[in-house]
């Protein structure tokens, strides 16, 4: 299909403001047809106001007519043909990773179709009238979650379909009954019109209200300000940057009304190697990690940033495979000149760090916007003195910090800050020797992982993809899998109301038979 470059003021485009950008191939630096119009605060307000007026419509619809709405979806994007050309080139990624990316976006959202179906997310709870009970009665008392509203989703650099229009955040958002105005990422604009388009017939075909779903574009930071500080919508969902998601986090609770914002914001997720995996396959953990390292150029919020090996025999031998790996890295095409810029100014500034060690580098390219792999090495004692070298650089590196024993391991994962991942290397020895590290380590991170690597994250009920601040503004809640739902909700409580007046959820017959709790037990 022939992109526009419109904003979508629902299943109105619209083209009134006078800055325009385009999108960058990657690969070779040339911009990409057509230019995109950037949103106005009129064309922002529009959305907004559009997504408000359907939320009172969308709100009410069941969780079967939504589910037709996200199947509808899936069955849309599966069908649209242009995806992939645009993706591709859009993004420098390849057409595996499309493949990929794509049937892992149609997984989530028929995901949350099931889910919709099934009902019991809602947590109904039932406590009936206890009229004789003394020395007071009690009245009939029934909560349950219900949607939010109108709310805001920004689209993420890295996965221009997992974790952007149709991704985790608005499929659940989506879900939970909520309106959704989206920003597009200036790095893959064509690719959000086209999966916009799949939302909006999606929504025409399904008898969705206009407005359920808009988008606006932007490169500046005005347009998405402009959707965190509109005082009609309820929250907000980001992936991407600490500095974008802390400043959309800010400003988000200097508004009159405060309103929650879900930014995942990065981590360097630490990978502990223990003594016994060293001995037994420390050469296949080390092969195994470079591997991560370097995968899709290292673009990944659960990249192996930080590497915790012991200095003895074993240590260095893993340490010499690792770099060997790393140094015959192929240098690849980072999403944007930008992210590539940042990456080398994040590399150069920590190889300057004092005691830091360039240690190993990746092939070189003379090709425009590619990066090549780094390994750098600092003592413990060192890291331990300077807060610096645990920040993230986005990109395909890894920190390698060489401890003396397990006082000072212990002292490195007592010293991190909140991360979307922790991991551990060990023999069954090891891991029952080191307990307290594994104890440690679920204060530190959102998912803990025991022999394997943190790049790829499942879409399924018990993932949690969040972790403690600085990696998300709220560590207690998910931004993949079913359980994300419930960001874009809040429980109601409805006491003494007659069976006719109640939602199908909580009525006494329960008619969607679902898993509910009554009077304390749990039961259909």
């Amino acid at each position: 299909m022939t992109l526009t470059g419109h904003n979508f003021i629902g299943k109105t485009p619209s083209a009134k403001g006078t800055t325009t950008f385009h999108a960058i191939n990657p690969a070779t630096g040339e911009p990409l047809q057509p230019a995109f119009h950037e949103a106005t605060p009129d064309e922002v307000d529009a959305a907004v106001q559009k997504a408000a007026a359907a939320f009172q419509v969308y709100r009410k619809k069941s969780g079967v007519e939504k589910a037709l709405f996200l199947e509808a979806i899936a069955d849309e994007m599966m069908a649209l043909e242009d995806l992939g050309q645009r993706y591709c080139a859009e993004s420098g990624l390849p057409e595996g990773r499309f493949q990929g990316e794509r049937g892992r976006t149609v997984g989530q959202l028929r995901l949350f179709a099931q889910l919709l179906r099934e009902g019991s997310w809602v947590n109904a709870r039932i406590d009936p009238a206890l009229p004789d009970r003394q020395p007071l009665p009690r009245p009939d008392i029934r909560s349950m979650e219900r949607p939010l509203g109108p709310v805001g989703i920004f689209g993420a650099s890295n996965f221009p379909l997992a974790f952007s229009v149709a991704g985790g955040d608005t499929v659940s958002a989506l879900a939970a009954g909520c309106t959704v105005v989206a920003k597009a990422h200036p790095a893959h604009p064509g690719t959000c019109e086209l999966v916009a388009t799949t939302i909006l017939a999606a929504a025409e075909k399904t008898g969705m209200p206009d407005g359920v779903f808009c988008m606006v574009h932007g490169t500046s930071t005005t347009v998405g300000m402009g959707i965190v500080q509109h005082p009609l919508i309820k929250a907000v969902g980001f992936t991407g940057s600490f500095r974008g998601g802390k400043a959309l986090f800010d400003a988000a609770a200097q508004r009159p009304e405060p309103i929650p914002v879900y930014a995942e914001m990065g981590s360097t997720n630490p990978v502990f190697v223990l003594p016994g995996a060293l001995r037994q396959n420390g050469g296949d953990i080390a092969k195994g990690l470079a591997a991560s390292v370097t995968l899709g150029v290292g673009q990944f919020c659960t990249n192996p940033g930080l590497t915790i090996v012991e200095k003895s025999t074993e240590g260095s031998a893993f340490m010499d495979i690792l770099s060997e790996n790393i140094t015959t890295a192929t240098a690849g095409v980072m999403l944007t000149e930008g992210i590539h810029q940042a990456y080398e100014r994040g590399i150069d500034s920590l190889a300057q760090q004092p005691g830091v060690r360039a240690t190993a580098k990746g092939k070189k390219s003379g090709a425009v916007n590619r990066a090549e792999a780094n390994l750098l090495t600092v003592d413990a004692a060192i890291f331990l003195t300077n807060k610096r070298l645990e920040e993230e650089v986005f990109g395909p590196s890894t920190l390698a910090i060489q401890t003396g024993g397990h006082d000072e391991l212990m002292a490195v994962a007592q010293s991190l800050s909140g991360h979307l991942t922790a991991t551990v290397f060990g023999t069954p020895d090891d891991l029952e020797q080191h307990r307290d590290l594994i104890d440690l380590l679920s204060q530190k991170a959102g998912r803990l992982i025991i022999n394997g690597y943190p790049t790829g994250v499942e879409v399924c009920h018990a993932m949690v993809h969040g972790g403690p601040f600085p990696a998300t503004t709220d560590s207690r809640s998910t931004s993949v899998g079913p359980a994300a739902i419930t960001r874009f909700t809040r429980p109601v409580s409805y006491q003494n109301f007659p069976q006719n007046l109640l939602p199908d959820e909580l009525k006494d017959n329960n008619p969607l038979n679902i898993w509910r709790i009554w009077d304390g037990e749990r039961g259909k």
